[in-house]
């Protein structure tokens, strides 16, 4: 009894058994292989915090595609995945829960917190994970790692130590983003801009010794309590006069200098610029240029300190509203106007980040990132598609040092000792027992943390074994391809290449495949805020994983953000069912039946042009893969399958599949195996588990199509008149069912084909696919000729290079019916167009109602003008 697919293809029943069924027999894994090209992927680590967004599926989509292509391609393939401890956003999670259980982080102290946070890990750091199974993630699951796992920690405080001895790292005040809900720095990659409706204050500063004043405006009127200049361009004619005079600070009554500063857009406002080197990134650049006063108004928590004077204690947003309203009650206020900017907030809880200088730790960065710069203008480093190389550079070049340290317990801890007797320190791997400087015994570490980022930067290194020499990091690294949002190019992939290539000498990777985001189908970014977002789980639960992906990939450009829409799923869920359809006809036809490969010459012209279009889109596939074009590659193989495949080939060849006395039902079946094995390995990788159960189902040669063969390019499979002879033959059959829709002849009524060519490779060309016109061309009959012989003066024809196709107008047309049915269809369209037109002409109607309903009534009148001429004209034809 031949093996048979079920009826109806429904992932639910498919998806999890393959998955646990590729786990046991450990396709997903890879072992240090000498006799294999190794080819590597470490997987971008989701947070443990993290649940599957449509981000993730994209770029785990991506991933999993290129590595189970190169898997069927005979490498040895790793894909090495792992998770992040997600520093800020796990804390604020431990902090949240502990707080629903009525205990207090400070009150446990960091070691009583460290174990609730490990706890809170082991329950729900795994998440993610299963998710990202559910998608068909064929990661190395066994190697899987975390960045707090003993050995990443080990390779994080080894790098720290190094990085120290070398002088590039250093603590001191340098101004970092703040966020005074966490009350810790964060990174740029932690910061969110989103526009916002603020206000432009214009405040007068008084010029000391003068009646006149300058006029600054600002979106921050707080922090004029920490103003310590005002500047001005040097070359604006306007303020000449007064750089070197000083200004009296409204409120506060404190002389500042007016300076010059190209910093200063003169162009913009009223030319003049409120300095406040403490509470702004640009105003400590001029701070420092100019030797200015650092004044800090705010406390860690976002309330003003000491330095506020009559504010002291107020949040600072209740500060702003009282010094407004003291400006204005004493005549420091011009005025107020609506302003919309973008401010910064952080990722995590949506606070308002506040610039703040404090004392961190930091890494040069000068230094390191030369040889980073290097490698890409050596081309050593690509980038997919290229112009984010321009993105790399652009960074690299106006790069300031990295502020490294956090103010959280949840994180590698940094490794500074300091001694309370003799003040020094001491940055050791192992927790020193004495201080390295005096002996003294009164040390203890550094309360803070590292930056996540920190340990990710390692990731491709760390996670094969490194700081040892494993063989995995001698097999493995450096990986392949990095593939990565475009978002996060700075903040992750910089700092991977400069740490590779500083402590490995290599590049970490060769090539960057950059993707944009998911957004919706009205192309915004899909947030919580907006309720916008789609879960992909849900999507996977209705129509399978093999939709979602196919989704994802299909249309999708390299580096360029896709627009979701929810039509695009059930297409292509539709498309799967096709070709389970398509499969389960081949099979019945099968039916256990021992087909042999047979010879060329056996093969009929049909057989030959689609193993010739198969064998070309095998090369364009793998093609446009070596690219990273995944989008163009699917739409290739999406083509072929439902159009070349499934409307073409299994149609022509059913007639030879019926009848058992045919010489050529051996090729034919042949031909449909073959070509629907390697339909099925190319889109292995696009939707693998719709092609593993069809595959294991169709046949036993091989164990499974994940570690089968990659198809490639058969110079033997190359036909090209085939080709050119079938796509005459497709041509006239279009020709002849376009003609046949215009005319509303349904495909039950069968007509007579002539085709005439004074050609004769065109005559013999249509003698060998005549078989084909009965079932594709509708005919009843098929008549070649040299010459046009006994054909109705009415007949219809299509015309394609060099021949031209009749079809008898009696035998497709009843044409007493088709005048009544005419005639019926002209009186039906007179009424609607006199439905339409009276609405329009009613002043009423028109005055009242919405534009676009008129809109939509005047289109409908156009369109009801439009078939009725043409109804009108073909009856008119046919009467005659």
């Amino acid at each position: 009894m031949a093996k048979e697919l079920e009826k109806i293809y429904d992932p639910k029943q498919v998806e999890e058994r393959i998955y646990q069924d590729w786990l046991d027999k450990k396709y997903f894994h890879a072992e240090v292989n000498p006799q294999k090209e190794p080819f590597t992927i470490v997987i971008p680590p989701p947070n443990i915090t993290g649940q599957l967004h449509m981000g993730h599926a994209l770029d785990n989509t991506i991933q999993d595609i290129i590595i189970r292509w190169k898997r069927m391609q005979g490498y040895e393939t790793l894909w090495q995945p792992g998770t992040d401890h997600a520093a800020i956003a796990t804390e604020v999670k431990i902090v949240k829960a502990l707080a629903e259980q009525g205990i207090d982080k400070d009150t446990l102290g960091r070691e009583g917190f460290m174990e609730h946070a490990w706890k809170w890990k082991e329950e729900y750091g795994g998440i993610i994970v299963s998710q990202l199974k559910k998608l068909g993630t064929s990661c190395d699951w066994d190697r899987e790692r975390f960045t707090l796992d003993e050995g990443c920690s080990d390779a994080v405080l080894d790098v720290f130590v190094q990085y120290y001895e070398k002088g590039y790292i250093y603590k001191g005040a340098k101004m970092i983003n703040w966020c005074p809900v966490c009350q810790t720095t964060i990174s740029e990659a932690e910061v969110e801009h989103e526009e916002m409706q603020g206000h432009f204050w214009h405040i007068k500063y008084p010029i000391v010794g003068e009646d006149g004043f300058v006029e600054i405006a600002t979106t921050r009127p707080e922090t004029l309590l920490g103003d310590t200049a005002v500047a001005v361009h040097p070359d604006d004619e306007r303020y000449a006069h007064l750089i070197g005079k000083n200004v009296v600070l409204p409120i506060v009554n404190r002389e500042i200098p007016i300076i010059a500063d190209t910093y200063v857009d003169k162009d913009f406002g009223t030319g003049c610029v409120k300095i406040t080197p403490a509470h702004d990134p640009n105003d400590f650049e001029v701070g420092e240029r100019h030797n200015l006063e650092k004044i800090n108004v705010m406390h860690d928590d976002g309330t003003i300190n000491e330095q506020g004077g009559k504010y002291a204690g107020m949040d600072r947003y209740d500060a702003r509203k009282a010094l407004v309203k003291d400006l204005d009650e004493n005549d420091y206020l011009v005025k107020v106007e609506d302003h919309t900017h973008n401010v910064g907030l952080h990722d995590r809880c949506n606070t308002v980040v506040e610039p703040l200088i404090k004392s961190q730790w930091f890494l040069k960065m000068e230094e390191l990132s030369k040889p980073a710069i290097e490698a890409y203008k050596s081309g050593d480093l690509k980038f997919v598609p290229e112009r984010y190389g321009k993105v790399y550079m652009n960074w690299l070049e106006n790069i300031h040092d990295w502020c490294i340290s956090r103010q959280l317990w949840w994180g590698h801890r940094i490794p500074a000792y300091y001694c309370d007797d003799c003040g020094a320190t001491t940055i050791s791997k192992k927790h020193p027992t004495v201080c390295s400087h005096c002996q003294s015994n009164h040390i203890r570490q550094d309360e803070d943390s590292l930056d996540t980022w920190f340990s990710s930067a390692l990731w491709p290194f760390s996670t094969l074994g490194w700081p040892e020499k494993t063989p995995e990091l001698e097999y493995f690294y450096p990986t392949n391809v990095l593939v990565t949002g475009y978002d996060i190019i700075f903040f992750w992939v910089i700092r991977m290449v400069f740490s590779g290539l500083e402590f490995t000498g290599k590049l970490p990777f060769d090539t960057v495949v950059m993707h944009g985001l998911v957004r919706d189908s009205e192309g915004r970014k899909m947030s919580k805020s907006l309720g916008n977002g789609i879960d992909p789980l849900e999507v996977i639960e209705s129509y399978g994983a093999d939709a979602l992906r196919l989704t994802l990939i299909s249309g999708n450009a390299p580096g360029n953000d896709m627009r979701y829409y929810q039509e695009r799923v059930e297409a292509n869920r539709n498309f799967g069912n096709k070709l389970w359809n398509a499969s389960r006809f081949i099979m019945m036809n099968l039916d256990d039946k021992k087909v042999e490969e047979p010879s060329v010459e056996a093969l009929t012209p049909a057989d030959r042009w689609i193993l010739s279009k198969v064998n070309t889109l095998t090369k364009d596939v793998t093609d446009t893969l070596d690219k990273y074009d995944l989008g163009i590659a699917v739409s290739k193989l999406y083509d072929f399958v439902w159009e070349e495949f499934c409307d073409w080939y299994i149609e022509m060849v059913k007639p030879r599949l019926y009848n058992d006395d045919d010489s050529t039902k051996n090729s034919a079946l042949w031909t449909l195996k073959t070509v629907l094995i390697d339909c099925l390995k190319l889109l292995h990788p696009f939707m693998p588990f719709i092609t593993e159960e069809i595959f294991l189902t169709l046949q036993d040669e091989e164990p499974s199509i994940m570690i089968s063969n990659w198809p490639v390019f058969k110079t033997k499979w190359h036909f090209e008149k085939e080709e050119t002879d079938i796509s005459m033959i497709k041509e006239a059959v279009r020709g002849i069912r376009n003609l046949r829709a215009n005319m509303n002849v349904p495909p039950s009524k069968k007509a007579k084909v002539f085709v005439v060519s004074e050609d004769p490779a065109v005559v013999q060309t249509f003698e060998d696919g005549r078989v084909f016109f009965a079932t594709l061309g509708y005919a009843s009959e098929v008549l070649i000729q040299h010459h046009k012989i006994d054909i109705d003066e009415d007949a219809v024809s299509v015309i394609i290079p060099n021949a031209t196709i009749y079809m008898p107008f009696s035998e497709l047309v009843d044409i007493e019916k088709e005048i009544e049915r005419l005639e019926n269809e002209v009186i039906k369209l007179e009424k609607e167009l006199a439905r339409v037109s009276g609405k329009l002409n009613n002043q009423g109607f028109v005055a009242k109602a919405p534009e676009k309903v008129i809109t939509e009534e005047r289109e409908k009148q156009s369109k009801y003008e439009q078939m009725l001429t043409q109804t009108k004209e073909r009856l008119e034809s046919l009467k005659q």
